[in-house]
């Protein structure tokens, strides 16, 4: 009877010792959790993206007026919230000029035997290269018959079928992915035989992402000068507009009803000039000054991007590319962050960065990374989001977690120790990948920062279906996953605000794809 007496006790002993353990933990892990947190709430990510990825953004397009009225909101909302200003002058504001080269459709040509083709209309420019050319056209039969001699010539050939493998799988709708594909497969190897030009009749497929591809293809490309080159390095100024007979060789893309006019070896005149403009575009900034006075001039960066993809081709009867996940709800987070961190202040300071004309390019980060409103060397950590309100409710990706893309392995860990207190996400580490066919790691703002050296992630729940279309609108949201994604990414950014030391760079770290 003693003995089961005894027995009985260490249990007892036993359950109470394990009681105590997990009220300790609980304790401790939820003195790490700051008041704050609570004031991240669902009902006001909700209201701010119905706001801000609503009808009359117009999808924010990079340098337009559009991207200006959501650049406007998202500074009245950081006047409500209380941060101050930090941009230029006292303001919200860092301004750029976004360089823009295209095409010039009054001042460019195409003809089939005299017969005028609509620049945009009836032939597509797939590049932005000035193009000077004419002569009779070579029909090819099989573009992939090398036997055939191509050099010098104005080849005309149907689009190839693309290998399955060539066709991106997530990003934009499929026919244009496949068209894409199909004028990368059909170009490319004419090109490389030397052929002088290159016109792609499309197949069926390809003539039902005619218009779509008009829409891209007329944008042209931008830049923006004195920044960060998109591979890195010191600031730049925009190179030179491309002389005639340099460059790339020049393809175009026509209708399917096209293909019996080129086959009967027709003279084609093709010219083809650019122009150059500037528009300005707008980085947002604001801050919330830090408590302690050893730490206050070192910044915790919470970035984002306020632009998306504008007015387009209609879609199932839309023409808005609303970007509601792209990337309306890594802003309406970082409200939210904005909101906890005014109430309850970091030892360091926090900046809050909308960057503007991210999709033109990561224009907006790459001017600030080369012209910046603190000193790089005060930066201690960037917190990135793109499109984080989509897929499967627990799982989610942390970018730059992993070598060759994780530069700070105690970022990385503050980030990991804030998962599993709040987001408890399961994390998928293939798009963290250097193989991951999409390269999403080097496709959002936090990329300057880091070829910068700055301590940097980007946090995403990855591509869907209505990526860069129409569907991304507020209605697709998961809003109790993105309330705990921008919970997660707050809580990331109060560690490092807090921390006694600085996040490191890892030794030896450089940034390659």
């Amino acid at each position: 009877m003693f003995s089961s007496y005894r027995q009985g006790a260490g249990l007892v002993v036993a359950a109470l010792l394990t009681s105590s353990v997990l009220l300790t933990a609980q304790t401790r892990a939820s003195r790490e959790i700051p008041a704050a947190l609570s004031l991240i709430r669902e009902a006001d990510l909700k209201r701010d993206l119905y706001a801000m990825a609503g009808p009359a953004m117009r999808g924010r397009e990079g340098g337009t007026l559009d991207e200006m009225t959501a650049s406007a909101w998202v500074a009245e909302q950081y006047r409500k919230i209380g941060l101050v200003p930090a941009g230029e002058g006292g303001t919200w504001y860092q301004w750029f000029n976004m360089t823009r080269t295209r095409v010039s459709i009054p001042n460019s040509s195409a003809s089939i035997s005299g017969r005028p083709l609509g620049v945009f209309r009836q032939i597509i420019p797939l590049g932005t290269v000035p193009v000077e050319a004419s002569g009779p056209v070579f029909w090819v039969n099989d573009p992939t018959d090398t036997t055939v001699d191509v050099r010098g010539k104005i080849v005309a050939t149907m689009a190839r079928v693309p290998a399955a493998s060539s066709i991106r799988p997530t990003s934009y709708t499929f026919a244009v992915r496949y068209s894409d594909a199909a004028l990368n497969a059909t170009t490319g190897p004419l090109a490389r035989r030397g052929a002088a030009a290159v016109i792609v009749v499309a197949d069926a497929a390809v003539d039902s992402a005619f218009d779509a591809m008009n829409s891209a293809r007329s944008r042209g490309a931008y830049d923006v000068a004195n920044a960060m080159p998109r591979t890195g390095g010191p600031a730049v100024p925009v190179g030179p507009m491309p002389a005639l007979g340099t460059g790339q060789v020049p393809g175009f893309l026509v209708r399917t009803m096209m293909g019996a006019a080129l086959r009967a070896a027709p003279v084609v005149e093709l010219h083809i000039r650019l122009e150059r403009f500037e528009s300005p575009s707008v980085n947002i900034i604001g801050m919330v000054r830090g408590t302690d006075r050893k730490l206050r001039d070192e910044y915790v960066i919470f970035s984002s991007h306020q632009d998306a993809n504008g007015v387009r081709t209609t879609t199932e009867g839309d023409s808005v590319h609303a970007g509601a996940d792209d990337n309306g709800s890594v802003t309406v987070s970082q409200l939210a962050a904005a909101r906890a961190f005014v109430r309850q202040p970091g030892k360091r300071s926090v900046l809050f960065i909308n960057h503007g004309s991210e999709e033109r390019g990561l224009l907006g980060s790459r001017f600030h990374i080369a012209q910046p409103v603190v000193p790089v060397s005060q930066m201690v950590a960037v917190i990135n989001g793109d499109m984080i309100g989509r897929n499967h409710p627990d799982t989610a990706s942390l970018l730059g977690a992993q070598p060759p893309h994780r530069n700070s392995t105690a970022l990385v860990n503050m980030a990991m120790r804030a998962n599993a207190l709040v987001g408890k996400f399961t994390l998928d580490s293939l798009w963290d990948r250097p193989t991951h066919p999409e390269g999403w790691y080097f496709r959002s703002d936090h990329v300057p920062y880091a070829r910068a050296n700055v301590p940097a992630l980007m946090y995403s729940t990855n591509l869907h279906d209505d990526y860069h279309t129409p569907r991304d609108t507020p209605e697709r949201i998961d809003y109790p996953k993105l309330l705990r994604m921008a919970r997660w990414m707050y809580l990331t950014g109060w560690f490092v605000a807090n921390a006694a030391e600085r996040p490191g760079i890892d030794p030896g770290f450089k940034l390659e794809r």
